[in-house]
């Protein structure tokens, strides 16, 4: 086995156990960075156009590209130094831990019928409105944004370090970002951010569905059914109108027995995600369920990602 893709995988595991104990960085956290800058050049850029915010994207993920590949070449001839930002950069890019805090404390708000704070707190997993939402609605997108988020902040950013270090890394991270700050489809965004949106669905493709199989395999672990995870994705996985989405979300459905999907509001845009799943619908108690689901799920991809690494 080549030192590179030792290096590599040994860099992803540790960055992997560096988030699942620590969380993210409390201060000055790169992702965080990274978002104000582009926030700053995004005001300075915008305009109702898709050419011009296709070349924003290309600037600021070509930045953060650029920078892993210094790194990675920087490196080459260091494997300490390789895997120290392999590690480093993973660390950074994953979110697994912060993203089982967060529903778990939702989980807390819901049990206690604390909605007005639920209501709050959902903000820091999705953007979807939550003015008017009460406990069922609040459970129901709560247990979503843990399930598509376990793909696209734990297991795309694995498999994309795995085929392409540093530089994936790095770069995955930037566009889910920007796909996150201008890729709604809000009258200011809809042309603008057109081209993030569909850039993280491409980058999204195969790992939203490798993330479905890892929810179907690792069910059992959370108390779910393996066949069961396997038929809701297949049934229901197309439902959503994300190409990526719908995968993971379906899969947590089937394995943890529920119903998701139906019509959210996103700054006053609605939208209908179509039903995924055949089971009931979430209570407060299935949040940890599928917190629990979305750690093994994590703990799988690292592992898988390490695998991809020292085979490539």
């Amino acid at each position: 086995m080549p030192l590179r893709q030792a290096v590599t995988a040994a860099g992803l595991i540790t960055g992997y156990a560096a988030d699942s104990l620590f969380g993210d960085p409390r201060r000055g956290h790169p992702v965080a960075v990274f978002g104000s800058w582009a926030g700053a050049l995004e005001r300075r850029w915008w305009a109702d156009s898709k050419p011009r915010g296709a070349a924003y994207a290309a600037v600021c993920a070509g930045a953060a590209t650029g920078l892993g590949v210094a790194a990675q070449l920087s490196t080459r001839r260091r494997p300490f130094a390789r895997f120290a930002l392999t590690a480093a950069a993973t660390w950074v890019v994953l979110g697994g831990r912060g993203l089982a805090a967060e529903g778990r404390e939702m989980a807390r708000l819901l049990d206690a019928h604390d909605v007005p704070g639920a209501r709050a707190r959902l903000s820091h997993l999705c953007a979807r409105d939550a003015t008017e939402l009460e406990t069922a609605e609040l459970t129901r997108a709560a247990t979503e944004s843990i399930a598509e988020n376990t793909s696209d902040a734990v297991v795309a950013p694995l498999l994309w370090g795995a085929v392409a270090g540093i530089p994936g890394l790095l770069g995955y991270r930037a566009l889910n970002t920007l796909d996150a700050m201008v890729g709604y489809r809000s009258p200011r965004h809809r042309n603008f951010g057109w081209a993030a949106a569909r850039l993280d669905d491409f980058v999204n493709l195969v790992p939203s569905r490798a993330g479905a199989v890892l929810t179907a395999v690792s069910a059992p672990l959370a108390g779910g059914q393996v066949r069961a995870s396997f038929r809701a994705w297949r049934r229901y996985g197309s439902h959503h109108p994300s190409p990526n989405a719908g995968q993971v979300e379906a899969a947590f459905a089937g394995a943890l027995g529920l119903r998701l999907g139906g019509t959210n509001s996103y700054g006053g845009e609605i939208e209908d995600r179509g039903t995924l799943g055949d089971g009931r619908a979430p209570q407060p108690v299935d949040l940890r369920r599928a917190v629990r689901l979305s750690r093994v799920v994590g703990a799988a991809a690292a592992l898988v990602a390490a695998a991809v690494a020292v085979a490539r």
